[in-house]
């Protein structure tokens, strides 16, 4: 589906169903240098149980207009001009990595908007060094390469994916390719100027759900831990022996997990 606003075009799977407001509704985030796609298998399950969906390509990504937004604030902004323009009052929102600080961002600045939250291979800053940030810049493909290498557990490396015959980083590297120059630069410049995160956890009062990988070399498990301490209601979720990239690695789990709080 295609929402129009500001005079720009915004995409958003909704699980090929018409959005109902007597529905409850799920806004999906994805990551740095992604798209609405990695979130498939949770759009179709949503859409098909009583639920709106509206899994979005954040502007410059996927099939929204650009430029891309410059910091989480602003995507943050732009989730609730989605609902907005879908005619759509309040919605759980579920983010991936870069997406998670979005959904925790809306949590606290529209607490009538938001009324669940997951956040999906997260932790609060989320840093990016500094070879990441300069590779991106000069839209070098060592950066992809990079994201790919840290953003999958060991076994994900050797395969193992639930759907024979797909190649997990493979896919994730066509992923990437597949963004605009300047996109996935901007984007991390935007994880890693998030300072204000705890801030805003002090501010979520809505329940908030930590999906994890044990082996995420990305966002450790560890680095989550003062996020969870700072939200008043919490929950973790730990997968054992996945990586960064859980909705490709452990899909029926993350989904399982999902459908607790959405």
């Amino acid at each position: 589906m295609e929402l129009e606003f500001d005079n720009k075009v915004a995409y958003v799977g909704t699980g090929n169903r018409e959005l109902d407001p007597g529905r409850e509704t799920v806004v999906f985030v994805h990551g740095a240098g992604q798209d609405h796609t990695i979130w498939g298998m949770p759009t179709r399950y949503f859409a098909r149980h009583n639920r709106n969906v509206l899994s979005v390509d954040l502007p410059g990504h996927g099939r929204s207009a650009g430029p891309a937004l410059d910091s989480v604030e602003q995507m943050a902004d732009w989730i609730v001009r989605v609902l907005d323009a879908a005619g759509l009052q309040t919605a759980a929102v579920v983010g991936h990595s870069m997406g998670s600080l979005v959904a925790l961002d809306a949590a606290a600045r529209y607490p009538d908007r938001v009324r669940a939250v997951a956040m999906v291979a997260t932790s609060v800053p989320l840093p990016v060094i500094d070879r990441l940030l300069t590779t991106s810049k000069a839209n070098d493909h060592a950066a992809l390469e990079m994201l790919t290498l840290w953003g999958h557990s060991p076994s994900a490396h050797l395969g193992g994916n639930a759907t024979p015959g797909m190649w997990m980083t493979g896919g994730a590297m066509r992923l990437l390719e597949r963004a605009a120059p300047g996109v996935l630069h901007a984007d991390l410049v935007a994880c890693d100027e998030y300072l204000t995160g705890l801030e805003r956890a002090e501010a979520v009062s809505c329940p908030v759900l930590l999906i994890l990988g044990e082996r995420d070399a990305t966002t450790p498990p560890r680095a989550a831990g003062e996020l969870s301490r700072t939200l008043r209601n919490v929950e973790t979720v730990l997968l054992e022996g996945s990586g960064h990239s859980l909705l490709s690695e452990q899909p029926d789990e993350v989904l399982d997990a999902l459908i607790r709080i959405v």
